[in-house]
């Protein structure tokens, strides 16, 4: 039976020559529909009719956004390319085209690159990379074949080491942790700042980004403009296949002492900037600009969206769910007061849910003992072993004071209040991350003791 393909070549030369060899019945290979431009090819993707599509580098309007819809379509993709064209070779494979071809290859080398790049995205290991960022209405019109899989390989969620594989296929040196909290602000964003600036404290360079859909502030809070170019930038460099790892640096924001930072949008509207599939290579990316890469995110995991169901349209929550799906430590942070463990209890189950292979590290914030009672520390850990089987691994104080100064300032905690409790407690958070030995208060009495 021979492979039904689709084709979107700008060359009507090319293409009625390869559409004319594709008759010969050995190759293996059948055009079903000859398409027009990329709205074309994206409705014959939908409509299951087709496994594989041929198509040119400079077809208008091709970036990752349009790859991922015909991977979640299970459509292979291979690129024409005219022979010499090495930017056109470099941006494919940027956009995640394994396989490229020269338009002047014969007739069988391009059948042959056609059924192999659809038995890999067949045999692809692995769930589907964006089964949340993306509605799916082509699940609900046909079944998928065994080991059959909609996109590409996700991120693995895990505590374990700092080596993998990003989204880009090179090994990755940095490791991601994501900060979550539930709704309420929980104080995501200032234990995400308060970690990244703690861990470059610590010698390792370390990458903040803000990919918060909204209520970013991260920028605000080190003092930069509101319209600093940022995350969204570099998302859409990335959906158009010209982002790379010095272009990335250059977006990013240098605070000095190891620490970069990449600001989020500056308004809620501006969501669908951060398409999840960019939002993903600009992760992978990071991993080889910094040793920790530290990503706010926003607060909802709603997937549930009905003006989604009938298109493939991006979700409004996908940046968050890709990051999720793409980090290594994923930080659960909750606000220690009645109301915030009650929706903390309740949106680390459904973090739980949406994210099954993460393992979230439970982080408490804004602890005292006026809204707890009793050793507020004891009694919110009791709590959370009870009611969520894990132990908080940081007890963060609420230091109103220290903060307050630090986001007047447009400073850090750690250079506004250096003995914050607050401070101190994310740094013991940051060396247990990086795997350092954290010295104990006591000893540190003891040292400046002896110094006397």
């Amino acid at each position: 039976m021979s492979l039904p393909i689709l084709t979107a070549v700008t060359d009507s030369v090319v293409e009625a020559g390869l559409v004319s060899a594709f008759d010969r019945h050995d190759l293996g290979v059948t055009v079903v529909r000859r398409c027009v431009d990329l709205p074309d090819l994206l409705a014959a993707a939908t409509t299951g009719a087709a496994r594989a599509a041929l198509l040119s580098a400079d077809l208008r309007r091709l970036d990752r956004e349009a790859l991922a819809r015909l991977a979640m379509s299970g459509v292979a993709v291979v690129g024409l390319i005219a022979p010499g064209d090495e930017d056109a070779d470099r941006r494919l494979r940027q956009l995640g085209v394994v396989a490229v071809i020269t338009a002047d290859a014969t007739a069988e080398v391009v059948a042959t690159a056609v059924v192999e790049a659809t038995r890999a995205l067949t045999d692809l290991a692995g769930p589907p990379a964006l089964p949340a960022a993306f509605s799916e209405p082509l699940a609900g019109l046909r079944p998928l074949g065994p080991g059959s899989s909609v996109g590409g390989v996700g991120g693995v969620a895990g505590l374990g080491g700092i080596d993998g594989v990003g989204a880009t296929g090179e090994l990755a040196q940095g490791r991601v942790i994501a900060v979550w909290g539930p709704v309420g602000s929980p104080g995501r964003t200032t234990i995400a700042l308060g970690l990244a600036a703690e861990l470059a404290g610590l010698g390792r360079p370390t990458l903040l980004i803000d990919a918060d859909s909204y209520g970013g502030s991260i920028g605000q809070h080190v003092g930069l403009l509101e319209e600093a170019p940022g995350l969204a930038a570099a998302a859409r460099s990335a959906n158009q296949g010209l982002l790379d790892v010095p272009r990335l640096a250059m977006l990013c924001r240098d605070l000095g002492g190891g620490l970069r930072v990449l600001p989020g949008i500056s308004r809620p509207s501006r969501w669908p900037e951060l398409r999840p599939t960019s939002v993903e290579t600009v992760i992978a990316l990071s991993r080889r600009l910094a040793s920790f890469v530290v990503v706010d995110c926003g607060f909802c995991l709603e997937t549930d969206e009905e003006l989604s169901f009938d298109t493939t349209a991006p979700r409004r929550n996908g940046a968050t769910l890709a990051v999720l799906e793409a980090a290594d430590t994923v930080l659960a942070v909750a606000s220690a007061e009645p109301v915030g463990l009650v929706r903390f209890v309740r949106g680390l189950a459904e973090l739980r849910e949406v994210v099954p292979h993460a393992d979230p590290l439970i982080v408490v914030n804004k602890l005292r003992g006026s809204v707890v009672g009793g050793d507020p520390r004891r009694e919110v850990s009791r709590a959370m072993v009870r009611h969520t089987g894990r132990e908080p691994v940081a007890l963060v104080p609420h230091d109103l004071a220290g903060l307050d100064a630090a986001a007047a300032s447009g400073q850090l905690l750690r250079d506004i209040a250096p003995a914050s409790p607050a401070r101190l407690a994310v740094r013991d958070l940051a060396a247990a991350l990086a795997g350092a030995t954290a010295t104990s208060r006591r000893r540190r009495s003891a040292l400046r003791r002896a110094q006397r």
